[in-house]
């Protein structure tokens, strides 16, 4: 097989009516700051999410260093290491400390009966992430939140459109935020967004992300740029239009890679959660080297080198990176074996069952 399998590749809509939409925004000849596109794409995506208020953004990292902004978030926040980097990077662009807890092995979330053995008189919220879209505990959360008066802020990014038992996931806490970069399963090429649950609160949101004015003539808070512009809009709308036929296709790709991969040894899955509508953003897989015979690593180059590109997601750990070494890592000991096991194998709407054949010929072989 020549042709590269990669790891994702972006959702593309109809150029036919990304066309138009581009050809209405230069009749328009307005660009930014909530236009039509904004507006329409806002509404759309509320009603799709099932969601009472989202306020877009440029990118998923500005959505959640406001969501802590728009909260007042200060001191420590515990958070989860087994994550992208802009989760705890955007703690440290609000001079906030991020303080790690281990995860469970089975899903990767942050491993709930952790939480309160972390809380200091300096911790004003918990920043969870549904973690390849599996559902955290909210359960939970939200209870120890209440019991030590926190505030909850969901890292969304791989959740776009989860339902547990029906209800959205992202009505969870007190904001969610979502990516909708273009490696995401909805795509705006770059963007993200902020879910909240009152007008109030939007309204907030929404200054902060426009420098802070108030009107023509008033700055009433020190804001950021955080809009999204008419072209990327446009193009979530589109994209909007053919969500439903990609997650589709991922989810027929992801139960073949489950009947391919069973019985390997040493290649551990996820399960499905139960009563969870799931988005099949990410198919991880889990590499025991003294089950398999063979690393991660060497697994991860075997595909490599047969054009199969997977991603070692999340790998390095959090701790690992310079800047957040400092912090205390003996405690994070799950954390640390999932991500030296872990691959995210090739996953995306345009994928076709042989190349899942292929690819579990490779694991297998």
């Amino acid at each position: 097989m020549s042709k590269k399998i990669l790891v994702t590749e972006p959702l593309m809509p109809s150029l036919d009516n990304f066309n138009n939409y581009l050809h209405e925004i230069w009749q328009n000849k307005w660009l930014t700051n909530n236009g039509s596109f904004h507006k329409r794409l806002e509404k759309k995506l509320a009603d799709y999410l099932d969601v009472p208020n989202l306020s877009l953004f440029t990118n998923g990292t500005l959505a959640l260093q406001t969501a802590l902004q728009v909260l007042d978030i200060k001191g420590e926040v515990i958070t989860t290491p087994y994550t992208f980097v802009a989760t705890s990077t955007s703690l440290i662009w609000n001079n906030v400390k991020p303080v790690f807890v281990d995860i469970d092995p089975v899903w990767c979330n942050m491993d709930c009966d952790k939480i309160e053995e972390a809380i200091t008189e300096n911790t004003t919220a918990i920043l969870p992430v549904h973690v390849y879209g599996n559902p955290c505990d909210n359960s939970k959360i939200q209870s120890i939140a209440d019991k030590h008066g926190l505030k909850v802020i969901y890292d969304a990014a791989h959740a776009f459109g989860i339902k547990q038992n029906g209800q959205s996931i992202l009505n969870w806490g007190d904001l969610s935020i979502l990516s909708f970069h273009a490696t995401k399963t909805f795509s705006t090429i770059e963007g993200g967004a902020i879910v909240c649950h009152d007008k109030a609160t939007k309204k907030k949101i929404d200054l902060l992300k426009n420098f802070g004015f108030n009107g023509e003539t008033e700055v009433i808070a020190a804001g950021i740029n955080g809009k999204m512009n008419e072209v990327q809009a446009a193009y979530g709308l589109a994209a909007l239009d053919i969500i439903d036929s990609a997650i589709s296709q991922r989810k027929k790709i992801s139960l073949l890679y489950q009947k391919q991969l069973a019985g390997i040894n040493g290649i551990q899955m996820m399960p499905n959660p139960e009563g969870v509508d799931h988005n099949y953003s990410y198919f991880p897989i889990f590499v025991n080297q003294d089950k398999y015979g063979k690393s991660r690593d060497e697994l991860y180059l075997h595909l490599k080198q047969n054009e199969v590109f997977g991603r070692r997601y999340f790998y390095p750990l959090l701790t690992d990176f310079e800047p957040f070494n400092q912090h205390p890592s003996d405690h994070l000991s799950i954390a640390k074996t999932m991500a030296n096991q872990v691959i995210c194998l090739p996953l995306h709407h345009n994928m076709k069952e042989e190349q899942v054949e292929y690819i579990v010929s490779l694991i297998k072989a």
